[in-house]
Formats: C-alpha cells, structure tokens, sequence
C-alpha cells in the first residue's frame, strides 16, 4: 500500500503543476499578476506557491488560475483540487515549528514525504541515525553557546526522532544512502557508553535492506576523491515531482533548493564521496574497530 502523501510535497506537487499550466499558457507571473481575473494573486505569492511555500487558499482561486490557464476539463480541475484540499492539511512536525531554524520546517517536510536520500556529514553522525542519547548530548553541548531551553532541547530531540521513522515505517520506508566521514564518527560526543549505543544503532541501521552506509576513511592517503566541508542531502521524490537538495548554511538556517544546476552539484559531490568511501559491507568493522578504540 502507498503512503499517504504529506502536505508539504502536495504543496510542492500542486505548485509544480501551476507552473506547467502557467508556462504552456505562454504567460509570466508578472502577466498573472496583473490580471483582475485572479483576485488577490499577487506576485509575491504566486512566487511562493509554485514553488511549494505557501498554501493557495480559496478553492475559488485555484479555479480562477485555471480557467486562465485554459484548463477546462472538469476531471483535470477537480484533481487539482483533491491536491489542494491535501496541501492545506496540517504536517506532522507542526507541533515543532517554533523551535526549528529559518528553513527546517520545509525541509523535514519533503524529507518525511522523500522516497530516496542521498546524506553527508562531515562532522557529526547523520541526524537519521542518531540515537536519542546521542542527539539531546549535542544539543546539551550547544546549550550555553546557543542560549537554548531545555523545552528547546526537548522538541528537537523528539523530532529527530521522529523523522528517523521514515526509515522504518511499514509503507514504502525511505531509502538512505549515507557517507559519514570517520573524524565524525571520532568526535566523543558524550561518554563512551553514548559512542558505544551509536555505533550500535549505526550498525543496526545498516542491515536494513534501504539503507546504505559507507565510511569515508581518515588517512588522507585513502581519500581519492573531493571533501566537501558541509552536510548536505539530495532528496529524490519520485519521478513526477523535482529532486531537492538541502544544505545547512553557518547562520544555523536550512535552504532547500530544487533548481537543476544544484541538485546536478551536489549530487556529482555525492558520487565522488561513494567512490572514496569505503564499501558499505565494512562499515561494521570499522564500527566495532572504533568501539574497541574508545574502550581502550
């Protein structure tokens, strides 16, 4: 059975198609916008509603684009609507807004809806595949830096969480493809009980037949390939709606991107990292190699 999709990515799907009917109709968003047949479509906002940022509103205003857009048939209107009625529903992370960075919140959405990830993290293990120990430890480190609350704490501790789910829910599970480089995985974070519990959950995250973790190795001698010195993640949401890549910039704010020329970078930075990293099948010797280093 197919997921039932999200909010977010039916936002980013009804504004994909508005742009498609827009662009066959031979018009700019300036013309739309300056048309009396759609009222209150200005161009900021018709801006952000192909691009999947803003809700459209009205029923009445999708069926006033449409019909500008020459869009007829009734069975095509009406599914357009079906999408719009889905876009305007309430995503699950929510709740979390008011914690999360300038951009986090469009990010976790189409991460939640993605059916293939493509991370890096150069410094930290990746966020999916923290465990909770491990993510309230970084947050506790960053506490007095940060001038975070301890509600703070809580909530992002509880949404990391729960965007690990992906991973594992029972209809259609993300598939992961992951390049940790090893001085993450050689930062303590915590004591070595905490290391300890993450190598595991690595370990056991790694068995799963969607996900794919390699190691790309410390000695230079090994690196063949370029270093990136920022995470990032290509987001693959199917065939139907644009790949988005997501980077966290130094001002703690999350930009997500789908322009072709990005996701074309940061993908080939992708492929590089794989070709360096060492083959998903040792990254469980190299896990319990590092669990008897911290031991000793």
């Amino acid at each position: 059975m197919a997921q039932k999709p999200r909010p977010t990515v039916r936002r980013i799907e009804l504004g994909y198609e508005l742009r498609q009917l827009r662009e066959r109709a031979g018009m700019t968003l300036e013309e739309v916008a300056d048309r009396q047949a759609v009222k209150g479509l200005y161009f900021s906002k018709l801006q952000k509603v192909e691009k999947g940022l803003q809700d459209l509103g009205m029923s009445s205003t999708l069926r006033a684009l449409l019909k500008l857009y020459g869009v007829e048939e009734d069975s095509d209107v009406e599914q357009l609507l079906a999408i719009q009625r889905e876009a305007a529903s309430t995503d699950w992370w929510t709740p979390f807004r008011s914690t999360m960075p300038s951009g986090m919140p469009r990010f976790v959405g189409v991460e939640s809806a993605a059916r293939e990830s493509w991370a890096f993290h150069p410094a930290l293990v990746l966020g999916l595949l923290q465990t909770e120990a491990y993510a309230r430890t970084l947050y506790e480190l960053a506490q007095p830096i940060e001038e975070t609350t301890t509600e703070f704490i809580k909530k992002n501790v509880e949404l990391r969480m729960r965007r690990k789910e992906a991973l594992t829910r029972s209809e259609e599970p993300m598939i992961l493809r992951a390049v940790l480089w090893e001085p993450a995985l050689r930062y303590l974070i915590g004591d070595a009980d905490v290391m300890h519990k993450q190598y595991e959950e690595i370990t056991r995250l790694a068995s799963l037949p969607n996900v794919t973790i390699q190691i790309l190795p410390l000695l230079p001698a090994k690196i063949r390939g370029y270093l990136p010195i920022h995470d990032f993640n290509v987001l693959h949401l199917g065939d139907e709606l644009p790949t988005s890549v997501q980077v966290d910039n130094a001002w703690s704010a999350t930009s997500v991107s789908d322009k072709p020329r990005e996701v074309g970078r940061f993908t080939r930075k992708f492929n590089s990292l794989t070709a360096s990293a060492s083959p998903p099948e040792d990254t469980p010797a190299i896990l319990q190699q590092l669990t008897r280093e911290i031991t000793t």
